[in-house]
């Protein structure tokens, strides 16, 4: 795993963008007693793309095995997470792996009482994401 340095693509981090606000919106249809597995998943996906957003008009890109924990690594010290933030969107990659890996089920407390977090996360790596590619 490693970050490369790339050619900077605000088309692609656009596009990125809409989807990112797209299944944000999915996410808000989808009941929440009954998916808490989805909803985390698709929370986590949405967290990474924000952050993929920053990583692409900054002209880098991470590939291969540990690509997504390199990706908030790399947030994190830029200053763009919060060692709290940090550490919950890296737990929110480990859920996932669980998830989409070994089919773990997320139990809706969970998702209870992690979700203002998880929202207030998403909208500030979303601000985030909306000053970068206005930039």
């Amino acid at each position: 795993m490693t970050i490369n340095k790339i050619t900077p693509d605000k088309e692609k981090a656009n596009s990125l963008y809409k989807m990112a606000l797209q299944t944000y919106s999915m996410i808000k249809t989808i009941e929440e007693t009954k998916f808490p597995s989805n909803i985390i998943k698709e929370y986590y996906d949405i967290i990474r793309q924000f952050i993929d957003i920053l990583l692409l008009l900054q002209g880098y890109k991470t590939f291969g095995e540990g690509a997504h924990e390199e990706c908030i690594s790399f947030a994190h010290k830029q200053g763009k997470l919060t060692t709290t933030e940090y550490l919950l969107a890296d737990e929110m990659r480990k859920l996932r792996n669980k998830i989409a890996y070994d089919g773990f089920f997320v139990n809706y407390d969970y998702l209870k009482r992690k979700k203002i977090a998880i929202d207030e996360l998403v909208n500030k790596l979303k601000r985030i994401a909306e000053k970068e590619l206005h930039d």
